[in-house]
């Protein structure tokens, strides 16, 4: 695997976040891609996007061979919801590597969950999202959505080593049309995948 360059690297929180501007839509009403429901939450703030980033979806779904679909697990995550998701991962490292210090717990973290200062999913720029057939039954993808990286002894990364030739096929697809639409995957989770949120 070539060197990845994570999301708490200098040169990424180097830089600037600003407001572009674009709304934030609920992908549910768009009506064009399946919604899974596993990372509802209460104010259902999971189904927003920026619009330009569910054009794109479309564009990459409709991409993709007769009989497969996206199906959109997670977009917009609240700042909280992002901290917790982040400090609860950073715990759990804390927890297993007690003599790592606090720049590699963070360093580490952010192979998982993106810094909530700099994070994608809190400005609706990011989507967890797989695929599936045509009866709505996920794909092999190598590792279960959303498995880190300790849990997956580093197979959830997209050009992981080892994993079946079937998996490496469907993240191939999934990658290939994504990246045809606009958008660019964190290559440490096969499946999320961010965009610049630019005023169109």
């Amino acid at each position: 695997m070539s060197e990845i360059v994570l999301m708490s690297d200098p040169t990424v929180t180097a830089i600037p976040v600003a407001e572009c501007g674009e709304p934030l839509v609920d992908v549910r009403e768009d009506g064009r891609l399946l919604v899974d429901t596993r990372k509802q939450d209460p104010a259902d703030a999971f189904a927003h996007l920026r619009a330009g980033v569910l054009r794109r979806l479309t564009e990459a779904q409709a991409l993709l061979p007769r009989g497969l679909r996206l199906l959109f697990v997670e977009g917009y995550r609240p700042p909280a919801l992002q901290r917790a998701y982040f400090e609860g991962y950073a715990d759990r490292l804390r927890a297993v590597h007690t003599d790592w210090c606090a720049d590699r717990i963070h360093s580490a973290a952010s192979r998982y969950v993106s810094p909530p200062d700099i994070a994608p999913h809190s400005a609706g720029a990011a989507v967890d999202l797989t695929l599936v057939d045509a009866d709505g039954r996920e794909l092999d993808m190598g590792t279960r959505m959303n498995a880190d990286p300790e849990e997956s002894d580093g197979a959830c990364y997209t050009h992981a080593p080892g994993i079946g030739a079937e998996a490496r096929a469907h993240r191939d697809l999934l990658g290939s049309a994504l990246t045809a639409a606009g958008l660019v995957n964190y290559p440490t989770e096969w499946c999320s995948q961010s965009s610049s949120c630019v005023q169109e």
